[in-house]
């Protein structure tokens, strides 16, 4: 945690847990560059933070080559090619109690989507990787037989999703305390995952065909079809990483790619801040905080939530619906609605830069797990099925065979001084708000990494503005006049996401910063 400025570096990492970025900041020692950094950052993250990455998970990365453009690997969760009747599959509710608010999730056999991370893993390494795989993957190996020590945010995400982790035997004694086999791992404890060690050695040695078409495949398939699952050998066979052009637009002078359809979040935020595009945040007499600033935020955060019911988004984004979205007579249509009448998850982060420039950008998920643990890995596979957020017509409804939707949303942007950042968060829903804000913070602003993670944040959804202490009075009265609700927070909270991001100047000077509202952490190599 905390903002590092360095020189004569070999690259600087940013992510959610110490051994995560502690991982990539080794492989960028050992000569690594920033792919093979974010790569071993992803494996080292499955033992350090489990309760949100796994080998049996999704996710994206942009990945910005230093002589070439921005490009998107989706290796994010797919639905199954034919699902099972309802009677048939194992899926059932449980309800999350995250203090400030309380989240019903699926989970069961039957909420597992083709995960995709061992193939995003390979398929990285493939095209733009340098060190052999085994390599990557060694500190995660290590981490995995020493044991990490559980600290307090892990904890209190062990106590809130309790009931996965007692779902089955197998994933209870994965989490279960040292001195009580009936507890749960506490603050201070150390995990230890030696069956995944082994499974990280294997699959560098035999490669990702023993995850989608050998004997992982073949047990996993044999436990969906014996204990109410719905994935095939059809379903991790065909699965393939897609590689695809980013949302890449320009706002205020940067150059910003970001994640493309058929995930929601790049293009919100991309229409977000095409609603700001000819905001007063760049006049001189404009103050971050003050009443144009966050009304004109406010604006661009309800038209992106609108935007997306207006246009089905949620039935599917494609590249034609997002450049129905983003036509120009669209963004004049709200940007002339007068601001008082516009009103009647399991996820972390990973940035990377490397001295030569090459940037990444890379947001995982495995939803919250769904209690299965496939034998002989110490892996828990995904609930993506069951997570309403990624299931807006109904749990039984998803189209056969398609790759899912997402709000995650990795950022590389080339600001106007010429420095490039690679950030984003995690926060479900709140992501996108989250990443806009700290967009807005470095090229309007112009606020260090620092300044502009650390900044009071605000989420809208629906009619309620949730805010973060830190904005003045005043201005807060203001704006109960125009929303429903004004909810305020008590100081920074893992709610409003957790941004963790990177800067390389063209000095080669490096920075880091690893926002502390989800334990954040920097290392340089």
């Amino acid at each position: 945690m905390g903002l590092i400025t360095a020189s004569g570096k070999k690259g600087v990492v940013a992510s959610g847990h110490k051994e995560t970025s502690n991982a990539a900041a080794r492989i960028l020692e050992e000569g690594g560059n920033a792919f093979d950094a974010v790569m071993a950052g992803m494996c080292a993250a499955t033992v350090a933070e489990p309760m949100l990455v796994s080998l049996g998970g999704g996710g994206f990365l942009v990945a910005k080559p230093k002589t070439e453009t921005p490009r998107v690997y989706d290796f994010f969760c797919q639905t199954p090619l034919e699902p099972r009747p309802e009677d048939e599959i194992d899926f059932y509710p449980f309800i999350a109690d995250f203090g400030w608010t309380q989240q019903e999730f699926h989970i069961g056999m039957g909420a597992i989507a083709v995960p995709g991370v061992v193939a995003g893993l390979f398929a990285v390494h493939r095209d733009l990787g340098r060190l052999p795989i085994k390599e990557i993957v060694r500190p995660a190996v290590e981490l995995a037989r020493e044991g990490v020590r559980v600290n307090e945010f892990q904890a209190e995400v062990l106590h809130v999703l309790r009931p996965i982790y007692d779902a089955t035997r197998e994933a209870h004694q994965l989490y279960a305390s040292p001195d009580d086999e009936s507890a749960l791992l506490k603050a201070g404890e150390i995990q230890k995952f030696a069956k995944l060690a082994d499974t990280l050695e294997w699959l560098a040695e035999d490669g990702e065909v023993v995850f989608y078409r050998g004997d992982l495949a073949q047990q996993l398939v044999r436990d969906c079809a014996e204990l109410g699952g719905q994935l095939t050998l059809k379903d991790l066979d065909s699965y393939r990483v897609e590689r695809r052009r980013p949302v890449d637009f320009s706002y205020h002078g940067a150059q910003i790619a970001i994640n493309s359809p058929p995930s929601l979040g790049g293009g919100l935020i991309a229409f977000a801040l095409n609603l700001l595009e000819n905001s007063r945040f760049r006049e001189s007499t404009v103050d971050w905080g003050s009443e144009t600033h966050l009304s004109d935020l406010l604006r661009a955060m309800h038209g992106a939530n609108s935007i997306r019911r207006e246009f089905s988004l949620d039935k599917g984004c494609t590249d034609q619906r997002m450049e129905e979205f983003l036509d120009p007579e669209v963004i004049a249509r709200w940007r002339a609605i007068p601001v008082g009448q516009l009103f009647s998850r399991g996820t972390t982060h990973i940035s990377v830069a490397d001295r030569e420039g090459d940037l990444a950008s890379m947001t995982t998920s495995n939803g919250e797990g769904c209690g299965y643990v496939l034998p002989g890995t110490d892996i828990m596979l995904n609930n993506m099925l069951g997570e309403e957020d990624l299931n807006p017509q109904g749990f039984y409804n998803w189209k056969p065979g398609m790759r899912m939707a997402s709000m995650m949303s990795p950022v590389v942007a080339h600001l106007p001084d010429g420095s490039y950042v690679a950030l984003g968060s995690g926060g479900s829903n709140r992501i996108r708000s989250a990443v806009t804000q700290v967009l807005i913070n470095l090229v309007d602003f112009q606020m260090s990494l620092s300044d502009a993670i650390q900044a009071p944040r605000m989420h809208l959804e629906k009619a309620r503005l949730s805010m973060e202490s830190g904005f003045s009075e005043e201005v807060v009265t203001a704006l109960e006049s125009v929303v429903d609700e004004v909810e305020p927070w008590g100081g920074q909270n893992l709610f409003f996401g957790g941004v963790h991001a990177v800067r390389w100047s063209p000095d080669r000077t490096l920075s880091g910063y690893g926002d502390a509202r989800r334990s954040g952490h920097v290392a340089f190599a």
